[in-house]
């Protein structure tokens, strides 16, 4: 399948659309991409009345999580108790905790801006699979470098390392993150309209044009246009906007949350928490997995269908960093509770299942780049063939390609086994802080993921089916199940 086993992120499920392929199939062969299939006729449920509430909902649900986790008792009891005593005054608290701030401006302008400076290291470049209207997506590969430099230098300027030379505390995220959620969500709300308006061409009299053929409405209105994206592969001055908004900020200030948190909570408690400090580890170590194989992610089905929309940039501007980092936020103010023999042996689990999804990774990375002549578990891989169609952006006319389906190794035992993994380090971090003391708060996150990535293995399954046509058929009969083995199929 089309996705490699990175980090899937964004706001809840997509309702199907026309950017995702879930048409009948031919008879055999692949199904040429670009070409005129009719869409699924407009549903006012999944194109109109779902994407509203997302777009209504998802924003307020991040800044009453911002708010909950700067309480003393940040558990779904105290919610409610606040509610109840003042459900008339409940908003107002929630935007005063939230509203944005000088300071919050400056965070996020040098976050930034190290960010973009990072940006520009040279590397090798590497590209992404061709659209379906024939682009194929450029990128220098230079994540590691990111990667390694972002923290060392976010470390270098803090009080605790430099004295009276650093710009910040460590805690500076959790200090602020109220008022940098309010910000990020206001901001990142204006910028999806941005967006929109940049990929039908509003834009072009400011000397800000389309950036490839993947481009234009949907026919289903502002709000589904709004929320899904006009543009596949947006740049702005060079910029690749997915790729900076996913990962150069998304997977860093999640990366950095972990250390800002496990800071603060030190800074209040006087002790180190186990639950916040190996929950923050295993992240951390989940994240350097994550910019070790970014390249993997930019050939994903965040990349290659989803369009940067709300769905898609919202998501990764506000949603991840609030709610992939509630269960760590929420150890602050209350700690785990947890003893450090039994916060490692949940932290062992977690982090021997983001080795294995690395593993499942690397895998499928390498099977690629050596068209299938690498190893996998130390015998010659089983692979399938696949062909399909895509129409060249150039000269109009379908050409045939083909692809290698790798079936051995993890791939072997499930189409989306990478997806077990991610779900056991999700489920580990969540309660690394610690059910007994936190309620049900902390395990939000690996609820919404488990519900996200079967959403998305579905997803996937469909567009593959579309475009390999047979060839998937026989991959799905040698690989006969999606994520768990002998259970989901």
């Amino acid at each position: 399948p089309e996705i490699h086993g990175a980090m899937v992120h964004g706001a809840p499920p997509a309702p199907r659309s026309v950017a995702s392929p879930m048409r009948s199939r031919p008879p055999s062969g692949g199904v040429k991409q670009g070409a005129a299939a009719a869409p699924p006729p407009f549903s006012p449920l999944h194109d109109l009345i779902f994407p509203l509430c997302l777009i209504l909902g998802s924003p307020s649900f991040c800044l009453v999580t911002g708010w909950l986790t700067q309480q003393q008792s940040p558990t779904l009891s105290t919610l409610v108790g606040t509610l109840a005593a003042d459900p008339l005054g409940f908003g107002g608290q929630v935007l005063a905790a939230t509203l944005p701030t000088v300071e919050a401006a400056a965070i996020l302008f040098g976050f930034l801006g190290l960010a973009l400076l990072l940006y520009t290291i040279p590397g090798e470049t590497k590209y992404g699979p061709i659209s379906e209207k024939g682009w194929k997506p450029a990128y220098v590969d230079n994540a590691m470098a990111h990667c390694l430099l972002f923290p060392l230098f976010f470390i270098l300027g803090s009080k605790e390392l430099s004295g009276k030379h650093g710009l910040y505390h460590l805690s500076v995220l959790y200090d602020h993150f109220g008022p940098i959620i309010g910000l990020l969500n206001y901001g990142g709300l204006a910028f999806c309209f941005f967006l929109y308006a940049k990929g039908l061409g509003y834009l072009k009299p400011l000397g800000i044009g389309i950036s490839g053929p993947d481009c234009g409405s949907s026919g289903r209105g502002f709000i589904f246009d709004y929320y899904w994206g006009t543009e596949l592969y947006p740049r702005l001055a060079g910029v690749d906007v997915k790729r900076f908004v996913n990962c150069r900020f998304s997977m860093t200030f999640w990366m950095l949350a972990g250390i800002s948190f496990s800071a603060a909570s030190y800074s209040q408690h006087g002790v180190l928490d186990p639950g916040i400090v190996l929950c923050a580890l295993s992240q951390f170590l989940y994240l350097v997995k994550f910019f070790y194989w970014e390249i993997g992610y930019m050939r994903s089905i965040d990349i290659i269908i989803d369009r940067a929309g709300f769905y898609e940039t919202w998501g990764c501007l506000v949603w991840v960093p609030t709610i992939y980092t509630l269960h760590t936020r929420t150890m602050v103010n209350l700690p785990s509770g947890l003893s450090w023999p039994s916060a490692t042996a949940i932290f062992v689990v977690g982090t021997a299942a983001v080795y294995f999804n690395f593993q499942a990774d690397i895998q499928r990375q390498r099977f690629r780049e050596t068209s299938g002549k690498e190893l996998v578990w130390g015998k010659k891989p089983i692979a399938i063939e696949a062909e399909y169609s895509v129409i060249n952006a150039t000269t109009g006319k379908t050409e045939k390609h083909t692809s290698l389906l790798l079936a051995s190794g993890w791939w072997g035992v499930a189409r989306h086994a990478q997806y077990l993994f991610e779900l056991t380090a999700a489920w580990s971090w969540g309660i690394l802080a610690g059910v007994h003391t936190h309620g049900i708060l902390p395990l939000f996150y690996p609820t919404f993921l488990t519900i996200l990535l079967i959403h998305r293995a579905i997803r996937d399954e469909e567009k593959c089916q579309a475009k390999y046509g047979a060839a998937f058929t026989k991959y799905k009969q040698m690989v006969p199940y999606n994520i768990l083995p002998g259970i989901f199929q």
